[in-house]
């Protein structure tokens, strides 16, 4: 069965909630106390509807409120596919969750009232889509019954995010544009009769397009970042060495040359093991433990990788960051840097620019960058890492800078 991870994203009030309630509900993926519990809540309410934002909104103060505060997983399947949304909140002031949501994800749904059209978030959300490079974005035009489903307005929308489209990485294959009513039902699940000047897919049905295409993508590089040495020393496993992590990016099989990083050393893949059984190959995404043909120096945080495809080893770089501490970042700062399994110490040499989310350009040389701002900085770190650009590998290219006072995660960064 097909797996796709799904980011929803979208202003507040322009319907996320909903939407994932109507596909669990039309899905018949809600149990029976759960959807007898909408019912009534909806009854206690007032609303002649199903409220389904109750489907997903799981805290306390996010039903009282009617908003997303938390990053909401939710699970639900199809014949064809099995799904993980992350249902992110709307609010200017967690964004740093919608980038939590979205950075593991292969499709992200932004949800546009159509009454409003694109908004200051939408912009927002549109914009750290495309710093995180996902790679389907569907964009859900909501409401469409508040507008007597107008194809002009539909229209006039999908030029807006086009206009956007063309400042940014995304090709006009990555873009899908569904006119949808979740409340309603419309073109979420089933094609809708009420938009017959539609003539694309319904959203599940794309969605689940997307899920076949995401499982043919042909591998990248392998990276493969060593979490544990292990070394039974038991009798029957007296010489045992091997090294566990997950694969990232590519396959690996046996015979193939590997680099050990950050010391350079070089050997070839031995055995491929998963828990009892032995492998000739492994696929990425893959939790394994390998060895390797020679007795060599590894440890915990160092980094295997194909000899033929090695990444940058270097103690400085550019990178852009997506600040989410309240204590604003200045240059200068100290923190501790977490890229893959590898810790260090680091610091801001300096502060290039903040980046306008619009895609109108950046500020210079600012003095600081506040709470959900993303800005383009210089680190220096106290050991060399293997790192790659985040454009170029995901994984590998992505870190967290972690305050040394608070343990606080203040921000996320990609490699440049």
């Amino acid at each position: 069965m097909n797996v796709l991870k799904i980011a929803t994203a979208g202003s507040v009030d322009d319907g996320k909630s909903t939407l994932i309630g109507r596909i669990l509900y039309d899905t018949q993926s809600l149990t029976d106390d759960k959807l007898e519990a909408i019912r009534e809540k909806s009854k206690q309410r007032g609303f002649d509807y199903l409220d389904f934002s109750l489907a997903t909104d799981g805290l306390v103060a996010e039903r009282e409120q009617g908003i997303t505060i938390d990053v909401a997983h939710i699970y639900f399947s199809t014949p064809k596919t099995s799904f993980i949304i992350a249902d992110t909140p709307g609010h200017i002031e967690y964004t740093r969750n919608m980038v939590t949501g979205a950075s593991n994800s292969a499709a992200s749904i932004v949800l546009v009232d159509a009454r409003n059209g694109v908004v200051e978030q939408t912009y927002r959300h549109f914009f750290i889509n495309n710093l995180l490079r996902v790679p389907n974005v569907i964009i859900a035009i909501n409401k469409m019954d508040l507008v007597d489903f107008s194809e002009d307005k539909f229209e006039q929308i999908k030029g807006e995010i086009s206009y956007l489209a063309a400042k940014s990485n995304f090709s006009e294959q990555q873009l899908h544009f569904i006119p949808i009513s979740a409340l309603h039902g419309d073109n979420v699940v089933e094609k809708s009769a009420r938009i017959d000047w539609y003539h694309g897919p319904s959203l599940l049905e794309y969605l689940e397009e997307v899920a076949a295409v995401s499982k043919e993508e042909e591998a990248g590089v392998a990276r493969f970042p060593v979490q544990t040495v292990i070394r039974p020393k038991t009798e029957e496993y007296h010489d045992f060495r091997a090294y566990a992590g997950k694969l990232y990016g590519g396959d690996i099989e046996v015979g193939d040359e590997v680099s050990v990083l950050p010391s350079g050393t070089t050997s070839k893949v031995k055995s491929i093991h998963f828990f009892d059984q032995e492998y000739q190959w492994a696929r990425k995404g893959s939790s394994i433990t390998l060895t390797l043909e020679d007795d060599v120096n590894i440890s915990r945080g160092d980094l295997l990788v194909k000899s033929e495809t090695p990444p940058t080893v270097t103690k400085s770089f550019e990178a852009t960051v997506c600040w989410m501490d309240k204590a604003a970042l200045t240059p200068g700062a100290k923190f501790y840097i977490k890229h893959g399994v590898t810790d260090a110490q680091a610091k801001i040499t300096s502060l290039d620019s903040v980046i306008h989310t619009d895609f109108s350009g950046a500020t210079p040389t600012p003095t600081a960058l506040e709470l959900n701002q993303i800005g383009k900085v210089q680190i220096k770190v106290s050991k060399p890492l293997a790192v790659d650009a985040y454009e170029q590998h995901k994984a590998n290219g992505a870190f967290i800078l972690i305050d040394p006072k608070t343990n606080n995660t203040s921000g996320v960064g990609f490699i440049q």
